[in-house]
């Protein structure tokens, strides 16, 4: 499961734990965050046709095949009125909704920010345009300067830090309440970024073997014996890197 955290805005987090009109659908969204594993993230990535730098498109089709298995819409309009829908190619657009929430997937550039946390609310409030959907809150999905570091995400990307401090000097616009989940580092891997073709850069999988038991254990990948301070399996070339199976322990 992944391992995130919550920041609650306008009391956001209490809201949908505890309201009836919210606690169902917040809970299958978190309940899709549980869902995906390490495994699923080094599969998604690892199986993309072009040599991916982060893992931020494997989680957000993972994230879409969670949620939208447990009936939410993704690529929701905010407005009926084709200005502002389909003829607009996507920029008044969300994520995902249901019922009365709105998600907003966030791997952007950090000035996007105020545009993903302004779309959610404005599904959320009344507007001169007449609306698609009418959700009463929002939730905002991205990745934690800890994920942002260890995931192979661009520099520029805003994290959930960033989106936490920008609430207050926007806090007179965003009159909804909105919940800030910030997408921890996986447990058993990193990406190491390195020189891809031409200019571009990749991102490696870089899986962790426990430092206390050196040429004790299995590849994490294909389970053959790991040699002492092995830095990949000579079996199925998977890199690996010797630390603490769990850092925090």
């Amino acid at each position: 499961m992944m391992d995130y955290r919550v920041h609650g805005y306008r009391h956001a987090d209490y809201l949908y734990e505890n309201l009836e009109e919210y606690s169902r659908e917040w809970n299958e969204i978190l309940d899709s965050i549980e869902a995906i594993s390490d495994k699923m993230i080094i599969e998604e990535f690892e199986g993309e046709k072009r040599e991916a730098k982060s893992i931020s498109q494997a989680i957000n089709r993972l994230m879409k095949a969670e949620l939208t298995k447990r009936g939410w819409n993704a690529e929701s309009y905010i407005f009926a009125d084709e200005e502002y829908a389909k003829q607009a190619k996507g920029a008044w657009r969300l994520d995902f909704a249901k019922s009365n929430l709105s998600v907003e997937v966030a791997f952007n550039h950090r000035s996007d920010i105020s545009w993903n946390l302004i779309k959610p609310t404005l599904a959320s409030e009344l507007n001169h345009v007449q609306k698609a959907i009418q959700t009463t809150g929002g939730v905002i999905i991205t990745a934690t300067s800890a994920l942002k570091a260890k995931g192979g995400f661009d520099n520029a990307c805003g994290t959930f830090e960033d989106f936490v401090q920008y609430l207050k000097p926007l806090g007179h616009i965003l009159p909804a309440p909105l919940a800030i989940i910030g997408l921890e580092p996986p447990r058993d891997f990193e990406i190491q970024v390195e020189k891809g073709k031409g200019t571009s850069k990749k991102g490696v999988v870089c899986e962790f073997a426990d430092v206390e038991f050196p040429g004790q254990q299995p590849c994490p990948n294909c389970g053959c014996p790991l040699d002492d301070d092995a830095t990949f399996c000579k079996e199925c070339g998977r890199r690996i890197i010797w630390r603490p199976r769990n850092p925090a322990l």
